[in-house]
Order: structure tokens, then C-alpha cells, then sequence
């Protein structure tokens, strides 16, 4: 191994001179020294505070399970398009309801790993704590088959990897990690800062994901898990019932603030204004979930009183396949309800009738209808402001 040389003490962690021309950073193990000020306490607390009013609307869900699905697909869009995917939330449950869609595979494909992935990780909570191997199992979903996959799903690197303008070289690199020969002692660090359960879950959260996005253990996909990470802890601190926060369309909207905040935590030891952000960004997505749900489910019963009138039974099993994904044809809503095809026409056309579904395109055949008052409220973009 080459003779390192000096090394430069930052604020959160150690710039090191490998010997092989280019500096890495170290960062210092977790937690760090935080100074609570006013503002920081209180940004907190609202957070906190909107938390935990999402996990008690979530529990109040008649049937929660049904938002949950659109939900989580809204995450994987606006997480992958963080990494340049260009796939739209419409896009994605058209293709999952089997509509043919123009959108490169490939994209749709990053798409789907991500809600592959982070559905995984929830259900393994249930056998395996968030740790080092239920990351590599989560990656190893996540890469499968998509691009990237050449850089070893389910393994950390083995080489050096670092972050910069295309084609760069390592001496160019805006940030360099940890060489992987001494990665792993930083990964064993934050594993067992995964267990630490004496600090608040939102604290814990922030300070994880910034230290995984630091270590980048992975040579692709790191900012993608390290997003699901975020939800993966929250819900194993039992923060929340069911996964309905979802960070990256704050990230995503604000995404200049995003790395400024975690480079300016690397440059300077700004951990206070991470936070402060990190804070916000649970307390505005606290909001928007809480507002798309209540709307989502307020529209969805009215749709059952509507089919209920009707008399219609099939309308009202359909609208069930409607609240998980507002696109449906005639085909899938016979293989799902199990029922005749020309019943299924018969319920798509009660609810047609009643405005409730619109048929998307001039195709006669592979008629594929769509309700759009769902999937408008679930492509509004995120609320950055407070509620007045």
C-alpha cells in the first residue's frame, strides 16, 4: 500500500493524502457535537411535531395499505430523477397497469427497483435491523438489471470511487471518499450507530444519511439507498406506522440546497444547517402526505357513494384498484377482481359515466381509462412553504 502523507484536520472529518495523488476524505465517526440553538430546537419540534401528526392520519387510514402504493411509487419517481431518470409518476403505474408507455425500459425499469427495494427493506425489518447486509440486500434490488449493474450489486467497492463533473479524473474530483481499504472500518462505525437509540429518530436519520452519502461504500446507486435508508430507519424506530414520508421530492426540489448543506457539513462542520434543512424537509413532507391523503381518501369515498347509488358492486371493488393505481384497463381489472371481462367493461363504464374515469388516448382497442383526480393530486409538485 502506497505511503500516505499528511492529513488535514476539517471540522467533521480527516482530508488524507493517499500517496497516489489525490487527497480522501474521512470522516469522523458519529455523533457529532451539536449546538442546539433556538431555531434548531424549534425546527425540531415543528418537525416532530408534523411527524407525528402523518402517523396518526396513517392509522386512521380505513385502508391505508391502498395509498401506500401510489405513495411509494411518487418516492421511487422523484428519487430516480434526482440520479437523471426522466420517468413520470404516470408513467410508471401506466406501465405497472399493463398500458404500453413511449418512456425508455431502462428508466422505467431504475424506477421499479427503487419501489422493489424500499418494499424489501420494509418487510425484512421484519426478521433483519437495519444493518450492513440488509444494505447490501436492498442495493442488490436496486441495481438488478439496470444501468450500473456492472458496478456489483450487493457488494462494497473495491476500488476508489469519487464525485465530480463528467469525465474528471480522481485529482479533479470535487469529493473523494474513503479508499475501500479502510472503508469498511467507517462502515462498521455507522452500523453501529444504526443501533444507537438514545438520540431522537429525526437527528439519527439526518446523521445517517449524511454519514452514508460521506463513505459512498458503493461504486453506484449510493444516493438512491441512501434516500430509502431514510424511511427504512424511521420506520424501524416505529416513528412511523407505515411508510407514507418520503423525502427525495423534497430533495429533489430543492436539490441545490441538498448538496450545498451536505458538502458545507464536509468543508466547514456546518452540521447544524444540514439539520435545519433536514428538519424542514420532514416537516414540509409531513404536510404535503397529509394533505394528498386526506384529499386522495375524502375523493375515493365519495367515488363509493357514487357506485354505491349506482348499485354497481363491481364499480366498488373498482374503485379499490383506482386508489392503489388511477389507471386501469378492462383486461386488468378482469385478472385483478377476477371476474368476466364483460363485467369489468360493464363497471368501467358505470364509473366512466359517473366522470370518475376518463379513457386516456383514441385507442378502440387496449382501452386503457384513467382517474385523474388521483393522479393529479399525486403529481402536484412538493409544497416547499409552510401551511398558513
Amino acid at each position: 500500500m502506497p505511503k500516505r502523507e499528511q492529513t488535514v484536520q476539517e471540522p467533521s472529518g480527516v482530508l488524507r493524502n493517499t500517496g497516489r495523488g489525490y487527497k480522501a476524505f474521512h470522516p469522523n465517526p458519529l455523533p457529532p457535537v451539536i449546538h442546539w440553538s433556538p431555531g434548531l430546537i424549534r425546527a425540531m419540534s415543528d418537525a416532530d411535531t408534523r411527524l407525528g401528526k402523518l402517523a396518526g392520519e396513517g392509522r386512521r387510514l380505513p385502508n391505508p395499505y391502498l395509498l401506500i402504493r401510489p405513495f411509494i411509487r411518487r418516492e421511487a419517481v422523484l428519487s430516480s430523477r434526482i440520479e437523471g431518470t426522466q420517468s413520470t409518476l404516470g408513467e410508471l403505474l401506466a406501465a405497472e397497469a399493463g398500458v404500453a408507455v413511449a418512456r425508455s425500459p431502462d428508466d422505467l425499469r431504475e424506477v421499479g427497483n427503487y419501489v422493489t427495494a424500499l418494499e424489501y427493506g420494509l418487510q425484512r425489518l421484519k426478521s433483519l435491523p437495519l444493518s450492513l447486509r440488509l444494505v447490501r440486500e436492498l442495493h442488490t434490488k436496486l441495481m438488478d438489471g439496470v444501468r450500473g449493474y456492472h458496478a456489483t450489486p450487493g457488494d462494497f467497492r473495491r476500488s476508489q470511487n469519487w464525485i465530480g463533473e463528467p469525465g474528471c479524473t480522481l485529482a479533479q474530483a470535487s469529493y473523494v471518499p474513503p479508499p475501500h481499504e479502510e472503508m469498511m472500518d467507517h462502515m462498521s462505525a455507522w452500523e453501529k450507530f444504526l443501533h444507537e437509540d438514545s438520540l431522537p429518530p429525526l437527528v439519527q436519520a439526518a446523521l445517517m444519511h449524511y454519514q452514508f452519502e460521506a463513505i459512498h461504500p458503493f461504486l453506484d446507486g449510493n444516493g438512491r439507498v441512501g434516500r430509502l435508508l431514510i424511511i427504512v430507519l424511521l420506520c424501524q424506530r416505529e416513528v412511523l406506522p407505515l411508510p407514507l414520508l418520503y423525502l427525495s421530492a423534497f430533495f429533489e426540489a430543492t436539490r441545490r440546497d441538498y448538496y450545498d448543506r451536505i458538502r458545507a457539513v464536509t468543508e466547514h462542520g456546518e452540521w447544524e444547517r444540514w439539520l435545519h434543512y433536514f428538519f424542514n424537509g420532514v416537516a414540509r413532507q409531513s404536510e404535503d402526505a397529509v394533505s394528498r391523503a386526506e384529499r386522495i381518501n375524502a375523493l375515493l369515498e365519495k367515488w363509493r357513494m357514487q357506485a354505491a347509488a349506482d348499485s354497481s358492486a363491481v364499480s366498488v371493488r373498482l374503485l379499490d384498484l383506482i386508489g392503489s393505481n388511477p389507471f386501469v384497463t378492462p383486461r386488468n381489472a378482469e385478472e385483478r377482481l377476477d371476474v368476466a371481462y364483460n363485467t369489468a367493461v360493464y363497471g368501467i363504464r358505470r364509473l366512466e359515466r359517473r366522470g370518475i374515469l376518463q379513457q386516456v388516448g383514441d385507442s378502440r382497442r387496449d382501452r386503457v381509462f384513467c382517474a385523474k383526480g388521483i393522479l393529479d393530486i399525486l403529481e402536484e409538485p412538493a409544497r416547499l412553504k409552510p401551511d398558513s
